[in-house]
């Protein structure tokens, strides 16, 4: 069997592969996360996902590689995780109180064969408080997360509603991604 190789340093992906048993190494792309914002933020995750899985299938053509990127969409603006501290304010006052969607593109990558696919959940936050704001920023669990939140974490908090795959939220349609990884052993 090919070796499997996570091309991602999310300690969550690694988690949600780890939690369905499956053997495989973690191996963290270099790629400069770059896009074209003209792009639908489905084509924007799902291409992110892409150069990441070939940007590591480079070095390791015997493997499978899974690439994997989440961004978060509200009002047809992209979050993705905050450069600083008031930008992570920004978003989840903007979040608050509000409907946003959650999109996870997944890349599978093996030799020349490949394929994407998405997920977009919809999530509901309930009204926050500046207060509830600032001391979850104190926390520093919102930095390194696309639209400033982890549902995982204290952030799950915030969350009224979810319509979709949690895992997705997350950081990776674990089911979705197990079911399409078959066809490449």
């Amino acid at each position: 069997m090919k070796p499997l190789i996570l091309a991602s340093g999310s300690p969550r992906r690694k988690e949600l592969l780890q939690q369905v048993k499956l053997s495989f190494e973690v191996k963290v792309s270099t790629i400069e996360e770059t896009f074209d914002p003209m792009l639908d933020p489905e084509e924007i995750a799902m291409n992110l996902a892409l150069q990441k899985a070939e940007d590591v299938a480079r070095e390791n053509r015997e493997s499978v590689i899974i690439g994997a990127d989440t961004i978060v969409v509200h009002d047809g603006l992209v979050l993705g995780k905050p450069k600083d501290v008031d930008e992570a304010t920004y978003m989840l006052k903007l979040l608050s109180g509000n409907t946003h969607y959650v999109i996870s593109g997944v890349a599978i990558v093996s030799g020349n064969r490949h394929m994407t696919f998405f997920e977009k959940t919809a999530v509901t936050f309930w009204e926050l408080t500046d207060e509830e704001i600032d001391y979850y920023i104190r926390s520093g669990e919102p930095m390194d997360k696309a639209g400033s939140y982890g549902i995982q974490e204290v952030g799950a908090l915030f969350v009224k509603e979810i319509h979709g795959d949690y895992f997705s939220v997350v950081g990776l349609p674990l089911s979705r991604t197990v079911r399409e990884l078959k066809s490449f052993f």
